[in-house]
């Protein structure tokens, strides 16, 4: 009975382990996801109109074109550090 429960809680603090590395990931990709669109295409954009990027300023830019070009990076991000994070707690897909 002391192997089940020893087993039982370390299989639930290998899951509190894989969750709040999952949920530290999801945050600072949220926290970069809303610097980028929120921040720079919005709040930062008339201190960074006196940047050019591509014949625009870089606010305009950031608002139109890099904060989808940011959001996909971290979307490809979060799934290469979600299938690391999965081969170390040993819950990747086959």
């Amino acid at each position: 009975m002391a192997d089940q429960t020893t087993s039982a809680s370390d299989t639930a603090e290998s899951d509190k382990g894989y969750w709040a590395a999952n949920v530290r990931i999801i945050l600072i990709s949220l926290v970069i996801w809303a610097l980028v669109s929120f921040g720079f295409g919005i709040l930062l954009r008339p201190m960074l109109s006196g940047i050019r990027v591509g014949g625009t300023d870089l606010g305009f830019w950031f608002a139109q074109q890099g904060s989808i070009l940011v959001f996909l990076a971290l979307i490809f991000n979060y799934a290469w550090r979600m299938n690391k994070l999965d081969a170390q707690f040993g819950v990747e897909e086959e």
